[in-house]
């Protein structure tokens, strides 16, 4: 046996344990962080079942209903594990791991401190929070303090006090990945844009009229209106302090290809995103790019399908301020009655491109 297998078993070993306490306490806290069977009657119980306590040689542990089930055994009748309140109790630790991070002012909580804390092991906490939320603690950790920084930037702070307020260590972690998720760097962002140059252009196309925006690293926005100023008051009040100039040439190529993703062709192929985005934001875009052309996804569909089934609003949020129309196709996320729902560019601009895309298929 290797080293990493002994550690490994050590580690399981000393979950089982864990697990065995809440058991012998019927600890309420563990329902819906595992079930354990009883080999003699075949039957799975959740932690704080009622029951008569079984040996501990019959017992065995497992991290969901599905997988005690795969393993034959059947669901108590008593304590009843498949409870909504079983899932409850999942999103209630969570959340408690997500209010530990939040308040961690000086530097973000690794993974044993939380799991520590919390009374349940590493590997079960880091499944079952990016089963729920979409991402692990480290990158949930990492995207609030960039919103912490980026609240104290707006509220006017330096962008040395906001980086050590965030918890920033040095300025070379802060711009290691915070110009990559603004989409500008920390002193800009903080200026509303300005000293940042966009260019755009807009063009005719079979939904009205239609903008393209690019800063140096790529496409920024892609927007429908009727009128060219709507556009450009748009555009502007998303930036209003940036150099904001028409393009003639170099953004040709780049409307072609967003009139090309119209008549079928794949986004993204030749058009590099340079979008402002949360990391909950980001992981709903890049969700979006997963459906077909031709098929729609419920607003609920897409929050189970990022992880978060209980975020149906927040993922509609997500939906709504999408700033590149067709390159994050938010149009073919619909309500669960199979009505539209929302558009950020017109119902009508949404009922055709679906139309349409249906008839292509």
């Amino acid at each position: 046996m290797t080293e990493t297998q002994i550690i490994t078993q050590e580690l399981n070993a000393l979950d089982d344990d864990v697990r065995w306490q809440a058991v012998v306490e019927k600890d309420a806290r563990f329902n819906g962080i595992f079930v354990y069977g009883v080999r003699s009657t075949g039957i799975y119980c959740k932690p704080s079942c009622a029951a008569r306590l079984p040996g501990r040689k019959r017992v065995a542990f497992f991290a969901s209903c599905t997988e005690a089930e795969a393993a034959g055994f059947r669901a108590c009748l008593r304590c009843r594990p498949q409870s909504a309140n079983d899932v409850n109790a999942q999103v209630e630790l969570v959340k408690a791991a997500c209010r530990l991070i939040e308040a961690e002012t000086e530097r973000p909580p690794s993974l044993a401190d939380l799991s520590r804390q919390l009374n349940v092991s590493p590997h079960h906490l880091q499944r079952l929070f990016k089963s729920i939320t979409g991402v692990t603690p480290r990158q949930y950790a990492a995207a609030h303090r960039l919103e912490r920084f980026k609240t104290e930037l707006r509220a006017g702070e330096s962008v040395t006090n906001a980086m050590y307020d965030a918890g920033f260590g040095s300025s070379s972690r802060l711009y290691e990945n915070a110009a990559e998720q603004l989409g500008m760097t920390p002193a800009v962002y903080r200026k509303g844009g300005k000293g940042m140059s966009i260019q755009y252009t807009i063009a005719p196309s079979p939904l009205g009229r239609l903008l393209v925006a690019a800063t140096e690293r790529g496409i920024c926005a892609v927007a429908f209106a009727d009128e060219d100023q709507a556009l450009l008051a748009e555009l502007r009040a998303e930036f209003p302090a940036a150099d904001i100039q028409p393009d003639k040439t170099r953004l040709s190529d780049s409307v072609r290809y967003v009139l090309d993703c119209l008549d079928g062709a794949p986004p993204h192929a030749k058009l590099p995103l340079d979008l402002q985005a949360t990391a909950f934001q980001m992981r709903v875009w890049e969700e979006l790019r997963r459906i077909p052309r031709g098929e729609t996804r419920s607003y609920a569909e897409l929050a189970a399908a990022i992880g978060r089934p209980s975020a149906t609003r927040a993922v509609a949020r997500a939906c709504a301020t999408n700033p590149v129309a067709l390159l994050n196709p938010c149009h073919r996320v619909i309500r669960g009655d199979g009505s539209l729902g929302g558009y950020r560019w017109g119902l009508k601009r949404k009922q055709t491109l679906l139309a349409q895309e249906k008839e292509d298929a």
